[in-house]
């Protein structure tokens, strides 16, 4: 455990060595956080005026017009977030190559690959929806199935996201050639070693424990609604700020990782070759 925390800490480091040099790549992931909260409320409110919430709480059931808005607020939800990220993607592999991107040749890069990220788009949502099914309706059966495929699914399109805005293939062959990569650079065993999302959640907590606790303390102890409203104003505004890095350093790294596994190519100026080369490898 200690090992693989370390490990991941040097990934932070690598990873934001290129976020320096290339500060508006935290834009991508800023935009698409701004764009899911409005899609969220464009389709809230259809939602709400057409009584699925109501119908959902009495009877647990949305409904046919329940399950298609839901559906379409998946696939919508999916598209925006892989848009940004084949835009940030996009704009990382330009720097690992040893160019200036600007945040005009990541939009570019995802813009003319649109219909593949709507076609992944669409084949996520599908997945999500399934998988969200197992949860909620198969008990504790499908739930550890839901766990598994959810897993299984995180793996095998780990790098579909490069393999589209690189490739240039559609998303079916995208995700057999992300498997592909994969197996054929880290063999038949794999596992990720390292994990961004597992320093990140530590620095989350540790910000909300040194943070957070104390200024809803002072706030509370002031008995103003509008101060209080204020922290809590404040502790989302920092962990939104942490949850935003997070997010970029983690699209350059995966950036990295296409480039080791489909070129054979390490960024040494930013990444310890042990860390692209031991990423997946089963120890």
């Amino acid at each position: 455990m200690f090992a693989r925390l370390h490990n991941s800490w040097e990934l932070v480091k690598a990873s934001f060595a290129v976020l320096r040099a290339d500060k508006e790549l935290i834009l991508f992931p800023l935009a698409s956080t701004l764009a899911t909260l409005a899609v969220m409320i464009a389709f809230a409110v259809p939602l709400a005026v057409a009584g699925v919430f109501d119908r959902l709480a009495d009877t647990g059931e949305p409904g046919v017009f329940g399950y298609a808005i839901g559906f379409l607020f998946y696939l919508t939800m999916y598209f925006v977030v892989i848009f940004a990220n084949s835009a940030l993607v996009g704009a990382a592999l330009i720097r690992l190559q040893g160019g200036d991107p600007t945040l005009a040749d990541g939009l570019r890069i995802a813009r003319q690959h649109i219909w593949q990220i709507l076609g992944y788009a669409l084949i996520s949502a599908t997945v999500g929806m399934i998988l969200r099914a197992l949860r909620e309706r198969g008990g504790l059966a499908g739930q550890v199935i839901a766990w598994l495929g959810n897993m299984a699914w995180s793996l095998a399109t780990y790098l579909v996201v490069p393999v589209l805005v690189v490739e240039d293939i559609g998303p079916l062959e995208a995700i057999r050639r992300s498997t592909s990569l994969l197996k054929r650079t880290w063999g038949e065993q794999i596992v990720g070693n390292f994990s961004i999302g597992l320093v990140f959640g530590l620095i989350g907590v540790a910000a909300l424990l040194a943070m957070g606790i104390p200024v809803l303390l002072v706030a509370a102890a002031t008995g103003s609604a509008l101060i209080i409203a204020l922290g809590v104003g404040v502790i989302i505004l920092v962990l939104a700020a942490i949850s935003l890095v997070g997010s970029t350093l983690n699209g350059i790294y995966v950036a990295a990782v296409y480039r080791y596994a489909a070129e054979g190519q390490i960024s040494a100026h930013y990444f310890q070759p042990e860390l692209i080369q031991g990423a997946f490898r089963l120890k």
